[in-house]
């Protein structure tokens, strides 16, 4: 990334590294579009219908944006089902006993990849996305 934000690649290739802020706007416009989404569908029917086609939408953005970050966090993308599934069980809010443990993954989650830095330097998954590369 290099400075520059690729959208693109940001919300569509699980590949590479992404630094905290980009990662971070990211995920709340896919939240926003969520929200707005639940808001304007009424009715089941249309819900269904329609929904075939949001959610797949969304999950793989998702999964795509929240990969990224785990990668500059030295951590397998793989981790990034697991949120997703805890997003899945709590939405629109928690109710069940096994809740209180989605909910503990997504503060981990937000602890994880929201406050806390990248790794420093190149890791297996990339160079980091904060270090302007200098032409030899």
């Amino acid at each position: 990334m290099n400075g520059q934000v690729d959208w693109r690649d940001l919300f569509f290739s699980a590949g590479g590294r992404a630094p905290r802020s980009p990662t971070l706007m990211a995920a709340l416009i896919l939240l926003a579009l969520a929200v707005f989404y639940e808001a304007l569908v009424e009715g089941f029917w249309l819900h269904v219908l329609t929904g075939i086609f949001v959610y797949p939408a969304l999950f793989y953005a998702g999964a795509c944006i929240l990969s990224k970050r785990l990668h500059d966090r030295g951590r397998s993308g793989w981790w990034a089902a697991l949120i997703l599934f805890a997003i899945v069980a709590v939405w629109p809010q928690p109710s069940g006993f096994f809740d209180f443990l989605f909910v503990a993954v997504l503060i981990w989650a937000g602890v994880e990849l929201g406050a806390m830095q990248g790794e420093a330097g190149t890791n297996r998954y990339g160079p980091n996305p904060l270090r302007s590369v200098v032409p030899a």
